[in-house]
């Protein structure tokens, strides 16, 4: 028995691919000889170059003269920080640790704030307008106030420190270096409820530890310093940062806050000095009124600190400072409404006009078609957004500066992953806009069906659901997609309404816009299905 030679007809598989870039060049030149889609594409550009490069914040860093200036401390990792609160402080030569005894953590916020109330639980009364603030106050603390121990490696703004606290809504905490934050044991202090705190030197490493008694101790974590100084400032520390309360979907109410801590049974070993304690008001505007620059007292073997700020990582927004250059693509938004109009119309006209009959017949293989249009269009929107996204990315942060506006600085990978990313955005988005008219044929009410998948969300979770609702829509709907131009960060320890307003979404950016081309993807294979299934 003989068996013969299979051959591979690779004249099949050659007429298959240039099968394949005669739709693609048959698509293109659709795209690029209707005016209204080339010109559709062009106004797009024209939209997020426009509305990122017109004058729209306006500031007053630099305006009111050189003392105007807004600068940030940068932290030991080279980050922004906030590095403001009052210090009671002596220098520690060498190895050595400090002890001390917290018995109470009191405060003041704006009276206009319904927040976390005050260590008893129960609702503070409107007090008595704060020191030089001209504002009413009530008795609270920030859920953030810090009080306790801290080891610094000099009053400089920004160096490096280790710090062990009791906080105003999550109980005992360890934190160094800004950005690092390990939590201790729960609860509040009360003079019925004292808590003892311990920050123990060795080298480059310092310990943080905490008790209930004095007796039996927890130790709640370590931190390496590296290149600490041989002598460091050491000592007791009060910190209570910007007050922030959401009102409605869409606005803040902020103001400053105040908190005072008593301390006693002071115990400190290794190398100390024997002359008085230093008290002083560390970072914050050098104009602050009494409210936010603070003091401390020492009498009787026990101190009282009161204080003002924050040490923690710099944010943009309600609860810091400026923007970030997510601002300067303000005007995706209007360029994704126009993409996406073009994109549907891409599809369904040629259903209107009858003509998706003539663009089967010369290729029978739907889906063929249909995947040339999303490479077509695709690509053509990329180009477009990497275009318009390169030029407001590298010029509207000087318009913005220009106009006093404080804007956080970005690193290159970050700028270009900016770029890049609102060219991706754009693109996908417009690809899932095709599948909906490939699906719907009507470009009403595919336009329609895109505005509510993408833009409704979008428009909601910025200006009328509240934070947890907005938080939710925008991880599983295709609006997730915005994640990709965030810039900044955000921290736990720092309080914050974290809202896309200000750049802020729930989903990392590669998540939220994986999150797009999985809807993408879905809209693709409901698309290719039904063009099979139907007549044309």
């Amino acid at each position: 028995m003989t068996s013969g030679t299979v051959t591979r007809d690779r004249t099949a598989a050659g007429a298959g691919r240039d099968g394949f870039a005669r739709v693609l060049r048959a698509e293109w030149t659709k795209f690029r000889t209707v005016r209204g889609w080339a010109v559709g594409t062009l106004v797009a550009v024209a939209a997020i170059v426009g509305l990122g490069l017109l004058p729209g914040l306006q500031g007053s860093c630099g305006k009111q003269g050189p003392a105007s200036t807004c600068t940030l401390p940068v932290g030991p990792g080279g980050q922004e920080v906030s590095d403001s609160f009052f210090f009671v402080h002596q220098p520690l030569a060498g190895d050595g640790s400090i002890t001390v005894r917290m018995t109470s953590l009191t405060g003041l916020l704006p009276a206009g704030s319904a927040g976390p109330r005050g260590p008893a639980g129960s609702p503070g009364p409107a007090g008595p307008a704060g020191p030089g603030t001209g504002e009413e106050m009530r008795a609270g603390l920030a859920p953030w106030t810090k009080a306790g121990l801290i080891v610094k490696a000099s009053t400089q703004l920004g160096s490096a420190y280790a710090a062990v606290m009791v906080t105003g809504s999550h109980g005992v905490r360890m934190q160094d270096d800004y950005v690092h934050d390990t939590a201790g044991p729960p609860g509040t202090v009360t003079p019925a409820a004292p808590r003892w705190l311990r920050l123990t030197r060795a080298g480059d490493t310092l310990t943080g530890a905490a008790s209930a008694d004095g007796t039996h101790w927890t130790t709640i974590g370590s931190a390496h310093l590296a290149g600490l100084p041989s002598t460091v400032q050491a000592g007791l520390f009060t910190a209570s940062p910007q007050y922030v309360e959401a009102i409605g979907a869409a606005g803040a109410s902020t103001g400053p806050s105040q908190a005072t801590a008593a301390f006693d049974h002071l115990d400190r070993q290794g190398t100390w000095p024997a002359n008085a304690w230093t008290g002083e008001k560390i970072g914050g505007a050098d104009n602050a009124g009494p409210l936010e620059r603070g003091g401390f007292d020492q009498s009787g073997g026990g101190f009282t600190v009161t204080g003002s700020g924050d040490i923690a990582p710099a944010v943009s927004g309600a609860a810091g400072l400026g923007t970030t250059i997510t601002q300067t693509l303000a005007g995706t938004f209007a360029g994704l409404l126009l993409v996406v109009v073009v994109a549907t119309m891409f599809i369904t006209a040629e259903y209107r006009r009858g003509l998706i009959r003539t663009t089967l017949a010369a290729s029978p293989r739907r889906g063929r078609v249909l995947a040339a249009k999303a490479l077509v269009l695709g690509a053509v929107t990329a180009l477009a957004g990497l275009a318009a996204a390169a030029v407001v990315v590298t010029f509207g942060q000087r318009i913005l500066r220009g106009n006093g506006v404080y804007v956080h600085p970005a690193t290159a990978l970050t700028e270009v992953r900016l770029i890049a990313g609102t060219a991706a955005l754009l693109a996908v988005a417009a690809v899932l806009a095709l599948a909906i008219g490939a699906a719907l044929r009507r470009s009403t009410v595919a336009v329609t069906a895109v505005i509510v998948v993408i833009v409704l969300p979008y428009l909601l979770s910025i200006s009328v659901l509240p934070a947890g609702a907005a938080r939710w829509l925008l991880r599983i709907t295709p609006a997730a997609g915005f994640a990709v131009q965030q810039s900044a960060a955000s921290y736990p320890q720092v309080s914050n309404l974290y809202t896309p307003a200000d750049g802020y979404f729930p989903l990392a950016p590669w998540t939220g816009f994986a999150v797009l081309c999985a809807w993408t993807a879905l809209a693709l294979a409901v698309a290719a299905f039904l063009l099979r299934r139907r007549d044309a």
